[in-house]
């Protein structure tokens, strides 16, 4: 059976690969994220994904490599992982009541040979208006300072925002049906990985 590694120290991209019946190896890569640079959100979050897993592809054998890197594009722009908690207070009050997109980039690398599959999911967001006093207990609680975009579905964002359009897989960091498509063009069916 090929061996599965996630290039990522997310532990929610983690969680919907175990929830999805894979067990993979984590490794994280290291890669300089404020060094990358790109055009458009979109290939910004490409551009890191292939950086992460060709990093950790880099030296292995026999691995299918999973990378990923996530950013919120608002108004052209798009923001990671808010730099401090007044960046994040910032972010949430100019968020609120809008619209934005969750954009993952995602590669899939066969260690050994370099054969790699990448692609861009998006999902629309409409945030909720929380006020002030909310948005600082939120930044309070430090979460927003580990996620991109400065929210999560799964956690305390959670109760700000008011509804996604598309895949909600893609705004925890990982869409599977995606992921499904690059390993089928790498030649690899997903239910031959799962857990037996």
């Amino acid at each position: 059976m090929t061996k599965v590694v996630l290039a990522s120290a997310s532990p929610a991209r983690l969680n919907v690969l175990r929830n999805a019946g894979l067990d993979p190896e984590v490794i994280v890569s290291g890669v300089d994220e404020e060094a990358v640079e790109a055009e458009s959100p979109a290939a910004l979050a490409l551009a890191l994904a292939r950086a992460k897993a060709a990093a950790v592809a880099d030296g292995l054998t026999d691995r299918l490599v999973i990378g990923c890197d996530s950013v919120l594009e608002l108004d052209g722009k798009a923001y990671g992982k808010p730099s401090s908690p007044q960046d994040a207070a910032a972010r949430w009050r100019a968020m609120r009541g809008r619209t934005g997109r969750l954009l993952t980039g995602h590669c899939v690398v066969e260690a050994g040979t370099g054969r790699e599959a990448a692609d861009v999911a998006a999902t629309v967001v409409r945030f909720g208006s929380p006020t002030d006093e909310e948005i600082d207990a939120y930044v309070a609680s430090g979460e927003p300072l580990r996620v991109a975009g400065g929210f999560t579905l799964d956690g305390l964002g959670g109760w700000f925002v008011e509804g996604i359009d598309g895949d909600h897989g893609n705004v925890l960091g990982l869409s599977l049906p995606l992921l499904r498509r690059l390993l089928h063009d790498l030649g690899v069916s997903v239910t031959t990985l799962w857990r037996r």
